[in-house]
């Protein structure tokens, strides 16, 4: 882990928040296994440190724009887990009241402003957000959360270009995990050279250890302190893996895509385990305090599901709110 000053609670903090990102994608790839679950799932395993050392860096009122793989973005963002967990059972107390599922999360009221299954498209969405904070005259900050198959799309390129000529307080945060859906980068782009697209947008561009929690937290206070000061954006580059399949449970093992030792390599590098042994070695915490905290996450998770299962679906009379006008619903429901 990198050398840091950062306050033990702090710490104490990332470690507990990605605990809860583990545990509940845990239990919901087991839930997906056996059919509770229907919609599709993009599980967040193995990329925790990314999103909670992006979002402590972060203020309650900064943006956040996520992607199809965003349980992770939205928790660590201060999002309801009990909400996210009854939007993906599809319950209308869920954060999309049951309409969006697992890759349409939105919490307004701690700055996630919505995710999408859409590739790219939170890009553009976060630098428009970031130009409008300038304009404002705010010192608050927007950021958006892509894989590496984003950097393949031209969203990506115009909207880096736009951010700099404007020095808009964008944060543009690519989690390379190498792989696009299922095609390694290596077979997408001539050159593994994500950070170098931001080098020559002259912005400051970083590639880090995405599975060290303290190196991604350090890089992004630096990038929300040039943000803030009106110094423009910046492009941070995580690389980190996802151990599960590109949606679902299952490891992508048997598509030949990638090889077992491959997984296992990663899966060594544990970004939480990398943290708990740091703050183990520091006195941070003591193997007592790992193990309750361990058990709390386990309880809350395992209650959020509880009280999902219990929720209601959507009335069915509700089926056009949201989507037409209320005198268009009324010729509806008649």
């Amino acid at each position: 882990m990198a050398r840091t000053d950062i306050p033990s609670e702090l710490l104490r903090s990332m470690y507990v928040e990605m605990l809860r990102i583990r545990e509940i994608e845990e239990r919901l790839a087991d839930l997906v296994a056996i059919g509770e679950i229907r919609c599709p799932v993009h599980l967040y395993i193995g990329q925790e440190a990314v999103a909670v050392g992006v979002c402590k860096a972060l203020g309650q009122d900064d943006f956040i724009f996520g992607n199809h793989r965003s349980h992770g973005h939205y928790l660590a963002k201060g999002g309801s887990l009990r909400q996210m967990v009854a939007e993906i059972f599809g319950r209308s107390t869920g954060c999309s009241k049951g309409r969006g599922g697992s890759m349409h999360l939105v919490a307004p009221e701690v700055g996630l402003m919505g995710t999408s299954a859409m590739v790219a498209t939170g890009i553009p969405l976060a630098v428009g957000a970031a130009i409008a904070f300038a304009m404002q005259k705010t010192h608050r900050v927007a950021v958006t959360f892509f894989g590496d198959g984003a950097a393949d799309e031209g969203a990506f390129y115009e909207s880096l270009n736009l951010a700099a000529l404007r020095k808009a307080p964008a944060i543009f945060v690519c989690e390379n995990n190498f792989y696009s859906s299922h095609l390694h980068i290596q077979d997408r782009r001539p050159a593994d050279n994500i950070v170098d697209i931001g080098r020559a947008n002259v912005m400051p561009a970083f590639s880090i250890d995405g599975n060290d929690v303290l190196t991604v937290y350090e890089t992004a206070q630096e990038a929300v302190k040039r943000a803030r000061q009106g110094q423009g954006p910046t492009l941070i580059e995580c690389r980190t893996y996802r151990w599960r399949g590109h949606v679902g449970p299952n490891y992508d093992l048997d598509k030949g895509l990638r090889s077992q030792a491959e997984l296992d390599s990663w899966i060594a590098r544990c970004p939480i385990r990398s943290l708990e042994t740091y703050l183990l070695n520091s006195g941070f915490l003591s193997p007592e305090e790992a193990r309750r905290l361990g058990e709390e996450v386990i309880e809350e998770v395992a209650e959020a599901i509880a009280v999902a299962r219990q929720s209601p679906f959507p009335d069915e009379l509700e089926l056009a709110d949201y989507v037409f006008t209320s005198e268009a619903r009324g010729k509806i429901h008649a």
